[in-house]
């Protein structure tokens, strides 16, 4: 008998941990982990998008989230975010995007190293921050993401997204 495959991001995301001390949830985890992959896949640009896209479909986020103190704010989402446990996350979103979009058969995945755009602090002299990405070109999605030390490292950090993407969904890569 085969499986039905699960579409709910709340079924794909209920393993990733909650770093959150309990007397201090004012909002659930997975309330915050849905508004924000749906805001970022309607065009949020980070956290402040987020809480703007809350706001704005408030009404119909409510019929199937719990959002009894009402939409996270901006800074919300920062805290939560900061804690998380980006393997953790990486692996929910690998899983629920492969349940949801299955990868064509011999389509071309990029691999390519990119530093994030205004990540560097001088103030805090931390310098920007480098990651590398694998790309569905045809599905046009990023099926997942290494933070690496500097741009030289990025060699070193391919072979670990591969190991990645092939546990969720290749039979194949390269």
């Amino acid at each position: 008998m085969k499986t039905k495959p699960k579409f709910s991001i709340a079924e794909h995301f209920e393993t990733v941990e909650d770093p959150r001390i309990e007397r201090s949830k004012e909002y659930l985890l997975i309330d915050i982990l849905t508004i924000a992959i749906l805001s970022v896949i309607c065009g949020a640009n980070g956290w402040v998008g987020m809480e703007t896209y809350g706001k704005a479909k408030d009404k119909w986020l409510k019929t199937f989230l719990a959002l009894s103190n009402g939409i996270p704010s901006h800074d919300t989402f920062a805290r939560v975010f900061a804690r998380l446990n980006p393997e953790q996350l990486q692996e929910s979103f690998l899983s629920w995007i492969t349940a949801v979009k299955k990868v064509s058969k011999g389509e071309v995945i990029a691999i390519d190293g990119k530093t994030v755009r205004r990540s560097y602090d001088k103030g805090k002299n931390k310098g920007a921050i480098h990651m590398v990405s694998a790309w569905a070109s045809q599905n046009r999605l990023v099926l997942g993401q290494r933070k690496v030390d500097d741009k030289s490292n990025e060699i070193t950090a391919i072979p670990e997204l591969l190991k990645v993407l092939y546990q969720f969904a290749f039979e194949s890569v390269i």
